[in-house]
């Protein structure tokens, strides 16, 4: 396997303010997202399609490889759960998973619920409550090599802040649903358009998978690429929504491990 040139330093690379447009929608940029520690058992994966062996997080800090971005609308529910998922099963690639909301909430922890789903399926405790949503804003989208969102309001609500991310940015069940219907050489293939540098290989395969939102077959109901909303609704409804997002994590997970991993 050959060796895949790292990003440089977060040090030397700033994010830059945020637009007029985004400091009208928010006051103050948010604190970093946490470093995840040791992970845990698994008791109920096979219900929600997830792997019963739970890779463990990274234990130390490492300059990321490539990075990923999850999307929802409180940043309370969906997308931390996403964020914790895909960090997870993702540690051996050292990625910088984050994650942010449309609207609704500043600085609020993950629902009662999400944490019972994010332990269930492997996430630390500890690690589920140091959780804090935070606003979407226009600067967080130009660093991400992979903008995964919760439904298609989500996805459109991204194209309006940065039309540049477009193909980029999918929705989870979207990318899952595409991605599910390409080899491990198609994968591979459109990842070699990014060289050697594992995030320029993660956004080729991004974009080779793009190419092919014309060419796959459309779900049966559009709101098939959609992860459904839990927040204020039943246990049974936080389970729906965990069946959804699950497989969809590994088949984003099986993409990008391919991209950055290439045979050779």
């Amino acid at each position: 396997m050959r060796a895949i040139a790292s990003r440089p330093s977060r040090q030397a690379r700033t994010v830059c303010p945020p637009s007029r447009q985004s400091v009208r929608r928010l006051r103050t940029l948010p604190a970093r997202w946490p470093v995840c520690v040791s992970g845990t058992a698994d008791p109920v994966a096979g219900s929600v399609g997830w792997s019963s062996t739970r890779p463990r997080y990274p234990t130390r800090r490492t300059a990321p490889l490539f990075e990923i971005l999850t999307v929802c609308t409180g940043n309370i529910c969906r997308s931390p759960l996403a964020e914790h998922l895909l960090r997870a099963r993702l540690a051996p690639y050292s990625p910088l998973v984050a994650s942010a909301g449309t609207r609704g909430l500043a600085s609020a922890p993950m629902t009662d619920e999400a944490v019972r789903l994010a332990v269930d399926l492997g996430v630390p405790a500890e690690v589920a409550a140091t959780h804090r949503s935070r606003f979407l804003l226009d600067a967080m989208l130009s660093q991400p090599d992979l903008i995964l969102t919760m439904t298609r309001d989500h996805r459109r609500e991204v194209a309006e802040l940065a039309p540049a991310r477009l193909r980029s940015t999918f929705t989870i069940r979207e990318f899952a649903r595409i991605a599910s219907t390409m080899s491990d050489d198609e994968l591979q293939t459109a990842a070699a358009d990014g060289g050697m540098d594992a995030a320029a290989r993660v956004r080729a395969m991004g974009l080779g998978v793009a190419a092919r939102r014309g060419l796959t077959m459309p779900p049966t109901s559009p709101d098939q690429d959609d992860v459904i909303d839990p927040y204020g609704r039943s246990w049974q409804t936080y389970q729906l929504s965990a069946s959804q997002l699950a497989p969809a994590i590994g088949h984003v997970v099986r993409a990008v491990s391919l991209a950055v991993a290439p045979a050779g």
